[in-house]
């Protein structure tokens, strides 16, 4: 049986937010990262866009996978 290839990350297609609970239809608020307007919101309710939500994300796994092999 061949080993299945992990697939690469592509921007926009980590997270799902098609549910509706992620926009909010009082209006746009400054994204946590960006700071651009955005309508979206994550899982805590916090303003955000989609690809910044993703960036952050992969940020926190490289700056996790670095701490557990002791790199800078």
């Amino acid at each position: 049986m061949a080993k299945r290839k992990r697939p690469d990350w592509v921007p926009g297609r980590l997270l799902d937010w098609s549910a509706p609970s992620h926009w909010d239809h009082k209006g746009p608020r400054p994204c946590r990262y960006c700071e651009q307007p955005t309508q979206l919101r994550d899982s805590t309710k916090k303003p955000a866009h989609k690809t910044c939500a993703e960036t952050a994300l992969d940020q926190q796994a490289e700056d996790a996978q670095a701490t557990y092999y002791g790199r800078p």
